[in-house]
C-alpha cells in the first residue's frame, strides 16, 4: 500500500480524474478529489442538478451508457475518497493548493504529496466583429445551458466556428427544438467539405466514432437545417443584441437572421495550472499549441505532478478515461505499489492507437490560420481589456513585442477575469501575424494566480498568509 504519509489530490471530476480515482481506491489508496463543479462528470459528461428530471438519453444521446456509467463510478466511490464539490483550485505551489468553495465563498489551503491533475478544456475562441454582442457564446457554453439548466440560448440560433463540437450542439440544439421551440438557423463551418474527405483514412480508424459524426451531419440536412462549409464569418450585427450573422462563401456575403450565436473552434486544454505548478511546456503542433510535456504515463517534468485528459492535449473523453487511469497506475508505481503492467501498457497502447484518429480530425476540421490576416484592426480580441487587434499590432510594431508576456505587459491582453482563456490563441495569432513569426515561436501566457475570478479579500488574506509563513520560517 501507498505510504500513508503521502496524499494524492486529483483536480478534476471529469472521465480523467473519476478514472484515476477509481485506481487509486481500487488500490487501497484515498484520494482528494477537487471538482469545481457541484457535480462530477466533467463538461462531456455535465450532471444537471439532483431535482432535474430528464433522463440520460435526453442529456447526453448516443453517450448515455457512457455518461451514466461514470456517474455510476463516481458515485460508488463517495464513501472511499475525499469529494469536494464546489472547489475551485485557484493557486498552486509549494506542495499546496489554494482552494475556493463557491458556496460560502471561502477560501482554504490543501496540501498533496502527489498531483493528478485533470483540467479539461474549454472552447477555442477566434473572435469576430460583434462578438461581444448579447446573445453570443461559446459551443461549449451553449451546450452547458441545454445540458445542465435544459434552456438554450436564444430561439432562432446560428451555429459558427468549427470542430465535432460544431455538429453535435447543432444535432442537440435542432432535437431540442420540437420540445423547446428553437431553431438551428444555420451551420457555418469553416472547414471545407473537400478537409472532410481527405481526413477520411484517419477518420476511418475510429468507424464508431465517424459514423456518429456522419449521423449529426446527415439528421441536421434531414430535417431542413442549412448547413454551409467552407465560409468565412464576416460578423455579427446588432444594436442592443445579435440580430444576425453574416458570412462569405469566397464570392459574396450572407446573412443569416437570428437573436442567438455558438461559435468555436474546437477546443484549447486548460494548462495554467500545470504551468503554476511548474511544469514544462513545449510546442504540440497537432494540437497548434504549447502544452506542458508528459510521458506516454502522464508524468511530467515535476515529481508527482500527473497530468491526465484534455487538460494534457485534445484527446477526448474515451481517452481522458484511460489516460486517468494510467496516470494513477503510474503514480502508484512510484511510489512503489505493486501495479497491472499489462494493463498499463493496454492502456498506453489504445492511447497511442486513438492518435491517427486525432490526426484526423484535425485534417477533418482544420485550425483557419488566415483568420489574423482577416482580423480587422477594431476586432475587440480581449474583451476583459477591451484590447483591439490593431492595437496589438501597434505594440507589434512600435514597441517591439514580438513575445505573449511581452505584448501582455504592454497592452494588457490577457489581463482580465479570464487570464488569457478567451484572447490569448487569437492574441498570439495576432502577434505571429504582425512579426512575421510563426505562431509557435511568440511563446504563451504564462499562469499567474489566481487562474480564475476570487472575491479580493480572499486573496489578499491568502497573500498574508504566505507572507506571515515566509516571515516564520525566515
Amino acid at each position: 500500500m501507498i505510504a500513508p504519509t503521502l496524499q494524492p489530490v486529483i483536480v478534476g471530476a471529469g472521465p480523467a480524474g473519476i478514472r484515476a480515482a477509481q485506481t487509486l481506491v481500487a488500490h487501497g489508496v484515498r484520494p482528494v478529489v477537487m471538482d469545481e463543479s457541484a457535480r462530477g462528470g466533467g463538461q462531456i459528461y455535465r450532471r444537471p442538478p439532483a431535482h432535474f428530471a430528464r433522463s440520460a438519453q435526453t442529456l447526453y444521446g448516443t453517450e448515455a451508457h457512457r455518461a451514466t456509467a461514470l456517474h455510476s463510478t463516481l458515485d460508488g466511490l463517495y464513501a472511499h475518497i475525499d469529494y469536494q464539490p464546489n472547489s475551485l483550485v485557484w493557486n498552486a505551489q509549494g506542495g499546496q493548493l489554494d482552494v475556493l468553495h463557491g458556496p460560502t465563498q471561502t477560501t482554504r489551503t490543501v496540501p498533496y504529496g502527489q498531483l493528478i491533475v485533470a483540467s479539461g478544456a474549454t472552447d477555442r475562441v477566434l473572435p469576430v466583429p460583434g462578438w461581444t454582442l448579447p446573445g453570443v457564446y461559446t459551443l461549449g457554453g451553449a451546450q452547458v445551458a441545454l445540458k445542465f439548466q435544459g434552456c438554450t440560448i436564444g430561439r432562432n440560433v446560428v451555429l459558427m466556428g468549427t470542430g465535432p463540437l460544431l455538429y453535435l450542439v447543432a444535432y442537440q440544439y435542432a432535437k431540442a427544438g420540437a420540445q423547446a421551440g428553437v431553431k438551428v438557423a444555420a451551420v457555418l463551418d469553416t472547414a471545407r467539405f473537400a478537409d472532410q474527405l481527405a481526413a477520411l483514412p484517419g477518420m476511418l480508424t475510429q468507424p464508431s466514432v465517424l459514423a456518429k459524426g456522419l449521423y449529426y451531419v446527415g439528421w441536421l440536412r434531414a430535417h431542413g437545417v442549412a448547413v454551409h462549409t467552407g465560409v468565412r464569418p464576416v460578423r455579427v450585427e446588432g444594436e442592443t443584441r445579435v440580430n444576425a450573422v453574416v458570412w462569405s462563401d469566397g464570392r459574396s456575403e450572407h446573412s443569416v437572421p437570428c437573436d442567438a450565436v455558438g461559435f468555436g473552434y474546437a477546443l484549447r486544454s486548460e494548462t495554467q495550472l500545470a504551468d503554476l505548478l511548474g511544469c514544462r511546456f513545449a510546442w504540440a503542433p497537432m494540437h497548434r499549441a504549447q502544452l506542458p510535456e508528459r510521458d506516454s504515463a502522464g508524468r511530467t517534468s515535476v515529481p508527482g505532478v500527473y497530468l491526465a485528459g484534455d487538460g494534457a492535449g485534445i484527446m477526448g473523453a474515451d481517452a481522458a478515461e484511460w489516460a486517468g487511469e494510467r496516470a494513477a497506475l503510474a503514480l502508484l508505481a512510484d511510489h512503489g505499489v505493486k501495479v497491472d503492467a499489462a494493463r498499463a501498457a493496454e492502456l498506453e497502447s489504445k492511447l497511442t492507437k486513438l492518435m491517427p484518429f486525432r490526426q484526423g480530425l484535425e485534417r477533418a476540421f482544420p485550425f483557419p490560420t488566415d483568420w489574423a490576416v482577416n482580423a480587422p484592426d477594431a476586432l475587440v480580441v480581449c474583451r476583459c481589456e477591451n484590447i483591439t487587434a490593431g492595437e496589438l499590432r501597434a505594440c507589434a510594431r512600435d514597441a517591439g513585442a514580438d513575445e505573449m508576456n511581452r505584448l501582455k505587459a504592454l497592452t494588457r491582453v490577457g489581463m482580465g477575469r479570464c487570464q488569457g482563456r478567451m484572447c490569448g490563441v487569437a492574441a498570439a495569432e495576432i502577434l505571429a501575424q504582425a512579426t512575421g513569426k510563426p505562431v509557435e515561436l511568440v511563446g504563451r501566457l504564462r499562469g499567474q494566480a489566481p487562474i480564475k475570478p476570487i472575491p479580493i479579500h480572499l486573496q489578499a488574506q491568502a497573500a498574508g498568509a504566505a507572507s506571515a509563513t515566509a516571515e516564520h520560517t525566515a
